[in-house]
């Protein structure tokens, strides 16, 4: 199991992934609320291609995970009294980590943030940011059990959800 950076070459694999995740996910109880070409929107990808921040996960036959990794996030991190004070460039925040459900379950989420981990290290950075939509249950024990530390709750408006209550963590390196 490889965490790839991803390449334009791989952007149609990658937006399947996201559709064909979202199209699962919806009629699921803990459904992430992403909603095709709203979030990620295919310039969202793109962009992230293009800047080296996708990674991914495949086996031979398809995409098995994905997620986003910069220095960009939602302007309302910006009320949250973070455990650690970092600039822009000394973090990183985690966006559009998804598992395929076919591949549920085999460690692929904790291996991707291991990896996120191990970048944030060697670049001597002081921290890891994301949030979760608030309910998602499976994803906010996930991130817990890898170290990660709730913060608090905060409503967070995206293009996907509108105004809604997100739990975000930390993970101080």
């Amino acid at each position: 199991m490889k965490l790839k950076c991803a390449a334009e070459k791989d952007f149609t694999n990658i937006r399947n992934f996201y559709y064909s995740l979202i199209e699962i996910m919806e009629k699921t109880e803990f459904d992430p609320g992403w909603e095709k070409d709203i979030y990620p929107t295919q310039e969202f990808l793109i962009t992230s291609i293009q800047n080296r921040d996708l990674y991914f996960i495949e086996n031979d036959t398809q995409i098995q995970a994905c997620m986003i990794v910069n220095h960009l996030y939602n302007k309302g991190y910006k009320e949250v009294k973070w455990s650690v004070d970092a600039e822009d460039p000394e973090l990183l925040v985690i966006h559009a980590l998804g598992v395929h459900p076919d591949h549920a379950g085999k460690g692929l989420a904790k291996e991707m943030v291991r990896n996120v981990i191990e970048m944030a290290r060697e670049q001597k950075l002081k921290t890891i940011r994301l949030d979760v939509l608030e309910g998602n249950v499976p994803a906010e024990k996930a991130y817990s059990k890898m170290g990660f530390q709730y913060v608090t709750t905060l409503k967070l408006f995206y293009e996907d959800t509108g105004w809604t209550n997100f739990r975000v963590y930390e993970y101080i390196i």
